[in-house]
């Protein structure tokens, strides 16, 4: 493929299109913005040596007419000492610089067109390739972020995450049985507080019992 018919297709393309196909969108933008970059860098260096060629051709039409110009000249002198034959060969010779320079002219135009279509075209591409450096990081930062969430996505829906939670279930159960145990253990055995409260609460009863008999006693003497 010649450059400029690759430069053209780079040109005329539609990234989002070519991103869209892309089975790798991090790897074909890096493609891309080199392919763009290695074109860029042929471009210009195609159009230094056309508008090299351009300023060649511009002295060439010059020269060209400079030439026509003398040719004229010289037939009017050769007229004014009545040398038709020598008028009628400067007159020849003018025509030929004359249709030279109309060639040289014609190929001139056509190369700068030529120059003003391509500056056209390497700005579009200098637009294309600024838009997909903008926008690289963000796609990559897209693309992984998708890959993250695809691989989450493919983990929770696998059988992997419920063998996972029935054995936390598994572990549960057991230390609910071995919380047991050790509260079985506890059962019946009365801790210090428990043995202090309960002498507290004897002593309560001793007091009760001692007033009620001084009320009994009291009671009996009185008949």
């Amino acid at each position: 493929m010649g450059i400029f018919s690759r430069f053209t297709d780079i040109v005329n393309s539609n990234i989002n299109a070519i991103l869209d196909k892309a089975e790798d969108p991090e790897k074909m933008v890096r493609l891309i913005i080199q392919e763009m970059e290695d074109t860029l860098v042929e471009v210009r260096s195609t159009s230094a040596k056309t508008i090299a060629e351009k300023k060649e051709l511009a002295r060439r039409v010059e020269q060209l007419n400079v030439q026509s110009n003398e040719w004229q000249a010289k037939a009017e002198l050769a007229l004014s000492k009545d040398r038709d034959d020598l008028a009628r060969a400067a007159l020849v010779e003018k025509k030929k610089s004359s249709e030279i320079a109309a060639s040289a002219e014609k190929e001139l135009n056509h190369v700068e067109e030529h120059i003003t279509k391509l500056q056209i075209e390497v700005t579009t591409l200098q637009e294309k390739l600024a838009d997909a450096k903008a926008r690289q990081k963000a796609i990559v930062l897209r693309q992984r972020s998708a890959e993250s969430r695809l691989e989450v996505k493919r983990t929770l829906d696998s059988s992997k995450v419920d063998d996972a939670l029935t054995r936390f279930e598994r572990f549960e159960t057991k230390i609910d049985g071995l919380e047991s145990q050790v509260e079985a253990y506890d059962l019946g055995k009365k801790s210090l507080a428990d043995e202090i409260a309960q002498l507290q609460q004897e002593d309560k009863i001793d007091d009760e019992l001692a007033e009620l008999k001084k009320q009994m006693s009291d009671t009996s003497e009185k008949k």
